[in-house]
């Protein structure tokens, strides 16, 4: 008989008995594709702050979830999260998150630094490593503005808890790495709110042109992005006409300048 101790987690239970029904690595883990995901966020400072964004689609396997998903969330007076990555788990840490601020201000009288709330986020995500190993993975992008410094910060985190400070900009999710390449060629110093909204529109429309799981831009359905910016004056959303308009003016135009005008199909010759 096994004699367990009154502080025994049902973890511990397993391993001591029956360490063979643990999940591992690449077994028994959940179905990637019945989980909803959400897909690319970005963030990447200009004059005033920092500007945060999201794509609203979120996909299961190939099939679309949610055509509205909001990942880009206030999380305290002057910082924000957009979350990439199983969508259930995600919206749980973002209400964990804000929570745990909101606490630490009415206990202490005071906002926790922003380095310290980017701490407390990697240390969730440390603490979600298990569920991230059976396919419930959660990776953030925390911004916020330190007021002491006068200056808006940019975190990274990997599914360990690693916390990392990025200088300009950063992108996540399935479509990230495309997003980047466009913020790093547009990218320069001291950007305005209208030129930074820009970029971010164009990033995001080019990882969807590049991921199933990203959205572009709907104007058939009026879905924009959701877009906050983080100021010295706290958190604001970017609205949706003001998006709409900055991307017909400033990025549409580009776009389909850099395409190759359509030609009309030619008829095929008959076999004789």
């Amino acid at each position: 008989m096994i004699q367990l101790k009154e502080d025994t987690s049902f973890c511990d239970l397993l391993v001591s008995a029956h360490p063979e029904l643990l999940p591992k690595a690449g077994e028994g883990s959940l179905p990637h594709d019945a989980i909803p995901h959400g897909t690319t966020v970005l963030a990447l400072k200009y004059r005033d702050g920092v500007m945060i964004a999201g794509d609203r689609m979120a996909v299961e396997g190939f099939n679309i979830s949610d055509r509205r998903m909001e990942k880009v969330h206030r999380t305290d007076a002057h910082s924000a999260m957009a979350i990439a990555g199983a969508a259930g788990p995600c919206m749980e840490m973002v209400r964990l998150f804000q929570t745990e601020l909101e606490h630490y201000e009415k206990m202490e009288g005071a906002e926790l630094s922003t380095a310290g709330k980017a701490n407390k986020l990697g240390q969730m995500i440390k603490a979600n490593l298990p569920m991230a190993v059976q396919g419930l993975v959660v990776i953030p992008v925390f911004v916020g503005y330190d007021v002491h410094e006068g200056v808006g910060k940019i975190y990274k985190y990997d599914i360990t808890g690693g916390t990392w400070e990025e200088d300009d900009f950063y992108s996540v999710g399935s479509g990230g790495k495309d997003a980047r390449m466009t913020i790093k060629k547009r990218f320069r110093p001291d950007l305005d709110r209208e030129e930074a909204l820009a970029i971010a529109l164009e990033a995001l429309q080019d990882a969807a042109d590049e991921t199933l799981g990203t959205a572009g831009i709907d104007l058939e359905r009026a879905i924009y992005p959701t877009v906050k910016t983080v100021t010295a004056d706290g958190i604001n959303d970017v609205p949706d006409e003001v998006v709409h308009d900055v991307y017909m003016e400033r990025v549409a135009p580009r776009r389909v300048a850099n395409r190759k005008p359509a030609t009309r199909p030619q008829p095929q010759p008959q076999g004789g």
